[in-house]
């Protein structure tokens, strides 16, 4: 019995050290690769500007465009907000709500200002947040055409965003000479739930720190983030005309994604755009940025980010192809975009050979056995991944830091491992929305409860 027993469990030190293996190279691939995004950033790296320098907006109509379904909770006090902070002369706010939806309907006509314009689709709701959001662009139109004005652009938000009173005057401005601009976006992290809330400002500090400067300095289509982002009105002319009325992807789980790589292979230029407040020392004051509370629980967690794993990495493998032209960078970019499923992937062979680590290292103990050593390569690059760790746990770290205070770039490290849990846990859900979708099953608005601060964030 005992020789079978120490058979079986040589048996699983075989197939332990190959998924260590597996995982090993892996995990070094994305080291390496997260580090040359790292490099690239300090090659490129531009310091923010500063608000001060950016001259009054001219007078040209701007739109914001607001997808609404079942908002009766944030919309109100969005919008009130939006109104009494918005420093621009000539503005619009469309909102887009369901007939079937009337609290949200009932909200928003609440709102007694000429500037903002209710607007209730035909179809029962929820379609899709691009499908609402044609809604509104056909409404701008007949609006723009009964009173013989042009809207200059249009600008994307939810209904739970806190918007900067200088955001459509950074907007304009650089609206000048780019088709697309995109302000960073910072979660607000609620003290009610610090690792959930938290979690998407760590990722949101990287991304809006380092990858997406990277990304539009090398020359790669820069996505949008779906809010914040503004899109001048001649290139969305240009989107619609090629599918007659519509220049946002109904059928799209990820339509702010799509539009910025679709813009992009229009030859227009975009611009992410880092503006701060004046401040004492260093880069500035506070960000000319959207605020907004992300989920604070992990199972909406999982649901926000299984839609945003289905559109990008899944369903946007076959919806947006690799760039058309093969060029290096936005080949490399797409690759990051779409490499989240193998991510997970080795994420959970990773985490599973550390458990069976940990029962093969008992079960030698069990049998008065020694356990077996690593190979050459296996101890090499588990090496080499741990420096890499630690170097994109500090990196992560400074970033957060910067924009939520030292204590929330401590908080960083641990929260790193949540993350990975619920991108796990999104990578299952996901994989079950993509192969309905690959079956015929219409997409829908897989939306989170959305939460409005009571209190306004300092810097917005």
């Amino acid at each position: 019995m005992w020789e079978v027993a120490a058979a079986a469990l040589q048996a699983c030190d075989g197939v332990l050290h190959e998924a260590l293996l597996f995982a090993a190279i892996m995990f070094f691939v994305g080291g390496i690769d997260d580090l040359l995004v790292d490099l690239a950033y300090l090659i490129h790296r531009r310091p923010a500007a500063l608000l001060s320098d950016i001259p009054p907006a001219p007078r040209e109509p701007l739109a914001i465009f607001v997808g609404a379904w079942d908002e009766q909770a944030v919309i109100g006090a969005m919008l009130r907000t939006a109104l009494a902070r918005l420093d621009h002369a000539d503005y619009r706010i469309f909102v887009g709500c369901y007939p079937n939806d009337p609290a949200t309907i009932a909200a928003v006509s609440a709102i007694d200002d000429p500037r903002v314009r209710l607007v209730v689709g035909e179809r029962a709701g929820p379609t899709t947040k691009a499908d609402c959001l044609n809604n509104l662009w056909r409404a701008l139109l007949r609006d723009d055409a009964e009173e013989g004005r042009q809207t200059r652009a249009v600008i994307l938000h939810d209904a739970e965003d806190v918007l900067h009173p200088a955001e459509l005057r950074v907007v304009a401005h650089h609206l000048r000479d780019h088709a697309l601009v995109q302000l960073p976006v910072v979660p607000l992290i609620d003290p009610a739930s610090p690792m959930v809330t938290g979690h998407y400002a760590d990722e949101f500090a990287l991304a809006h720190a380092i990858t997406l400067p990277v990304r539009t300095a090398i020359g790669a289509a820069m996505p949008l983030a779906g809010v914040g982002c503004a899109i001048r009105r001649d290139a969305l002319d240009q989107l619609a005309q090629a599918t007659g009325d519509a220049p946002f992807e109904p059928a799209s789980l990820t339509e702010d994604y799509e539009l910025g790589l679709r813009v992009a292979a229009l030859g227009y230029r975009s611009c992410f755009v880092r503006v701060r407040e004046p401040g004492h020392g260093g880069e500035g004051g506070a960000l000319v940025a959207v605020r907004a509370f992300f989920p604070d629980t992990v199972r909406a967690a999982v649901v926000q980010k299984a839609r945003w794993m289905t559109g990008i990495a899944l369903a946007g493998w076959d919806r947006t192809g690799w760039g058309g032209r093969w060029r290096a960078a936005e080949l490399w970019m797409r690759m990051r975009d779409r490499r989240a499923p193998l991510a997970v992937l080795t994420l959970a062979v990773g985490y599973l050979a550390l458990v069976a680590w940990g029962l093969s290292m008992l079960g030698h103990y069990a049998l008065g056995s020694a356990p077996p050593g690593t190979s050459d390569l296996l101890a090499g690059l588990l090496s080499v991944n741990a420096v890499l760790l630690a170097w994109r746990l500090l990196v992560r770290a400074r970033a957060t830091a910067h924009e939520h205070g030292a204590r929330e770039g401590v908080r960083s490290v641990p929260r790193a491992v949540l993350g990975n849990v619920i991108a796990l846990l999104a990578a299952r859900r996901a994989v079950g929305r993509y192969i309905g979708m690959l079956m015929g099953r219409a997409p829908h608005w897989d939306k989170t409860t959305h939460r409005f601060p009571t209190l306004l964030p300092g810097g917005a």
